[in-house]
């Protein structure tokens, strides 16, 4: 998540159960965080363990899927309310109702004199309005597909801070405060799948046909790609032996928490990447957009968590967010500080940042045209802004940082690597194996969670693919266990002795011979 952390310590193969605070010691943001993701990580593993991979509880199972034929191509589908559990995670799809205003109303849905009348919201969600779906008409790729196709639901978690959700931030620290703690929210979306991209054939098919075609889809989804880091001592550091340990390797004079993130994914020769020393974390709410110049909300704290020129930023808001797509760097131009505004080196994309509802924002990106030597010491050129993908050598980022790509990677958008860096070592923190050579690694996150909910086949109603699963409460019983024991031992004997009675004609059941 971008999130101004020192580190991400939870490791769960470590198989810990508490973070333990001791007295007189510094309190970190690490391990605060550390017990959260322990808490969860139970509480998931609890839930997938008795649910399973996916299921609703009876009589509240949500995302229910109807389909409504609409006009001009824009056909839709009804979202049902109520809850969805996918890997452990809960899903609400309950749509809130609207508050009321005070003296708007008389509670007969008239309203007061002089108000018009409340128009009731839809009791559900569509797939056009669902709430971080933020699907677009005007786009041909987000329209349903033809008959049949399945109806699936893709959940993850982002973080959000208080430049895309203003209400996270305390007025009363002041303007000097920019924030203070950030979130994390689960994020679901129904999207469609049509049935060549499953390798299936039209028509009615058995639910488990459905169920293990779209599991094998959903496994072809994991990031393939994997990567390493270290800190090398850089050729040029004697140039400035005052600032860090002359054996230092990481040159920094500042702790830092690295974060490389793929920008552009597919294939190496397509994929680029993006990288941040503040773990992608500095960013500036914007208030209004005017061609290529930008007016922020407020400029960064200090030097060092503020714009430059020659920066290069990703202008962007919740809907591309939670969209999950790459959009072109920009780089700043020109600053006027007084008035708060920044000219970038082009416009944004259309669609985004035009709509203040979805709180648009400039995110900084550190590295800069030259940041990595290429082969031969050429400085490649960068693509849309970002880095492109080199694998099997290492790149350098600064002060000594260097990452390896694996060979034969496959790189999806939003893939990211976190890599703390400290003074105190004059290192990375990275894991090694016996002769201290880095670890290949997969991605931290971003980790999706799929799951089918319905086999659209036309204006019928699909064939459903949720499950459901009941409470495991029941009555307690009217005595004790060891009573009803015994009770059901004696009931067992007496029909025993009846039967071996039936076998001996003339006997009276319990007569001793």
């Amino acid at each position: 998540m971008h999130a101004d952390l020192s580190r991400f310590t939870f490791r769960p193969e470590r198989h810990y159960s508490a973070v333990i605070t001791q007295q007189g010691r510094v309190q970190l943001d690490a391990d605060f965080n550390e017990q959260a993701a322990i808490q969860l990580h139970q509480a998931r593993t609890i839930a997938t363990d008795l649910i399973g991979p996916h299921g609703g509880p009876a009589g509240d199972t949500g995302f229910r899927i109807t389909f409504e034929a609409g006009n001009r191509e824009l056909d839709d589908l009804t979202i049902g309310g109520g809850r969805y559990y996918v890997d452990g995670i809960l899903c609400d799809a309950t749509r809130p109702r609207p508050g009321v205003p005070a003296e708007a109303d008389g509670g007969d849905g008239e309203g007061a004199e002089g108000v018009e009348p409340r128009e009731e919201p839809p009791a559900t969600w569509t797939y056009w309005d669902q709430p971080d779906g933020h699907r677009d008409p005007e786009r041909p790729e987000d329209r349903l597909p033809a008959f049949p196709f399945l109806a699936y639901l893709k959940v993850w978690e982002r973080s959000v801070t208080a430049a895309e959700d203003p209400s996270l931030r305390e007025v009363a620290l002041g303007s000097a405060v920019a924030d203070t703690a950030a979130r994390s929210k689960v994020v679901w979306q129904v999207l469609p799948l049509s049935a060549a991209e499953l390798e299936l054939e039209d028509g009615q098919l058995p639910k488990d046909t459905v169920r293990e075609a779209f599991a094998k889809w959903a496994a072809a989804q994991t990031s393939k790609a994997r990567l390493a880091a270290r800190a090398e001592r850089p050729g040029n550091a004697d140039d400035d032996p005052c600032l860090v340990r002359p054996d230092a390797r990481y040159r920094g004079p500042e702790n830092q928490l690295y974060r490389v993130e793929i920008h552009e994914g597919g294939a190496a020769k397509d994929a680029t990447f993006k990288w941040s020393r503040e773990n992608g974390s500095v960013t500036f709410p914007v208030d209004e957009l005017d061609g290529t110049w930008v007016e922020l909300a407020s400029l960064g704290g200090d030097d060092k968590l503020d714009l430059d020129v020659g920066d290069l930023v990703e202008f962007t808001d919740t809907g591309r967010e939670s969209r999950g797509e790459a959009l072109p760097l920009l780089r700043v131009e020109e600053l006027d500080l007084p008035g708060r505004r920044v000219r970038l080196s082009g416009e944004p994309e259309p669609g985004v940042g035009r709509r203040p509802e979805l709180n648009p924002f400039l995110r900084r990106w550190d590295h800069r045209e030259g940041t990595a030597r290429g082969k031969r010491g050429a400085r490649p050129k960068l693509r849309n802004g970002a880095i492109p993908v080199e694998e099997g050598r290492w790149l350098p980022l600064e002060d000594g940082v260097e990452v390896y790509f694996a060979p034969d990677g496959g790189y999806r958008t939003g893939d990211h690597w976190l890599i703390p860096a400290r003074t105190a070592t004059g290192s990375v923190e990275w894991p090694t194996d016996p002769a201290r050579r880095p670890l290949l690694r997969g991605p931290a996150g971003i980790r999706a969670h799929y799951a089918p909910l319905a086999w659209v086949m036309g204006e019928s109603a699909p064939s459903d693919l949720r499950k459901s699963f009941g409470p495991l409460a029941a009555d307690v019983p009217a005595a004790d266990a060891e009573a009803l024991a015994l009770e059901a031992r004696v009931e067992a004997e007496e029909k025993a002795a009846a039967e071996a009675a039936e076998d001996q004609p003339g006997q009276e059941p319990g007569q001793q011979q």
